[in-house]
């Protein structure tokens, strides 16, 4: 624990929480920085992000700006010996990187500089990767283009999706963030360029990212279906409504010369023609419904059979 390093915090999401309460239990934290309440859902009720909870349950000074690279006096003013962001949100301005005597550490989920962007944990899931991680970086101006400083990795299991990675990687990059932290103050941290060559950008999720191509592959749907799962959930048309997809399973190979049809229903789910064979949806959410297994839409179709050869779109 050492309280007399100033710690100024920016982040959003729940991924960056853990991050922030460790940093609140061993050090100073003078200030908080997180994106703009949103309004949310059809009625426009203003949304908290997690990192606001945190600030308001701690009594935490906390800053919200629309636009950092221009109202960002306020967390100069707090003399922060360390900025440290997860998560944030904002490309944060050179006025900011060059205050902290200590610098401005990144707390990154992926390996860079693989998978750089807002996205990486839905686009390692998406593209087929087989590991992740977490990496501890010093912030340069481009986008997570700094020195790294430590990483650590873990598999992306069949069964993952977005957010059982995040809950992982979360946790992780805590825990290396506390692991390093002592380095960085008596000034033995490693840095270590970047190989450019290598990188590779996992930019945030479009709304075109989130349609089911039955076009693809079996595997590259089912990584679609779990790396958007539970958020912004992959959907499909059927009879011209959406139907959002939260789970599936990966069918026999087969050829088909038509994608997308419906052809047959199983006990756990509906089986549709892919590219390269079947793809079950085994957890949907027809639209204006709430999630339910695939086997109770089933069960409550007045007569499922009709199913049979309708074509998602």
């Amino acid at each position: 624990m050492n309280k007399e390093i100033r710690v100024v915090f920016m982040g959003t999401p729940d991924f960056s929480v853990p991050v922030l309460e460790m940093l609140i239990e061993n050090y100073e934290v003078v200030g908080i920085v997180s994106q703009p309440d949103k309004p949310i859902g059809r009625s426009g009720k203003m949304s908290t992000s997690p990192v606001k909870e945190v600030a308001l349950r701690e009594n935490i000074p906390l800053f919200q700006p629309v636009k950092i690279r221009k109202e960002y006096e306020e967390i100069l003013n707090k003399k922060p010996d360390m900025i440290v962001t997860c998560a944030y949100g904002q490309i944060i301005p050179k006025e900011i990187l060059d205050y902290p005597k200590y610098g401005c550490i990144n707390v990154h989920a992926s390996l860079l500089p693989k998978h750089r962007g807002g996205a990486p944990i839905h686009r390692a899931i998406i593209e087929g990767d087989s590991t992740s991680g977490v990496t501890i970086m010093k912030m340069g101006i481009g986008m997570d283009d700094g020195d790294i400083m430590k990483q650590k990795e873990i598999p992306i299991l069949d069964s993952d999706t977005a957010e059982s990675l995040f809950d992982k990687l979360s946790v992780l990059g805590s825990e290396l963030l506390k692991e390093t932290m002592p380095s960085i103050l008596d000034g033995t941290a490693n840095y270590i360029p970047q190989k450019e060559e290598e990188a590779t950008f996992s930019y945030n999720i479009k709304p075109e990212d989130e349609k089911i191509d039955f076009m693809k592959t079996r595997r590259e749907i089912y990584n679609q279906i779990r790396g958007l799962n539970s958020f912004p959930v992959a959907y499909t048309m059927l009879d011209g409504k959406r139907m959002k997809v939260w789970e599936s399973r990966i069918g026999i190979e087969r050829n088909y010369s038509e994608y997308g049809r419906i052809v047959s229903l199983e006990k756990d789910g509906i089986c549709i023609s892919s590219k390269d064979g079947e793809i079950i949806f085994t957890m949907i959410q027809p639209e204006g419904k709430k999630k339910m297994p695939a086997r109770d839409f089933l069960n409550g179709y007045p007569n499922k059979e009709e199913l049979l050869g309708k074509v998602f779109k």
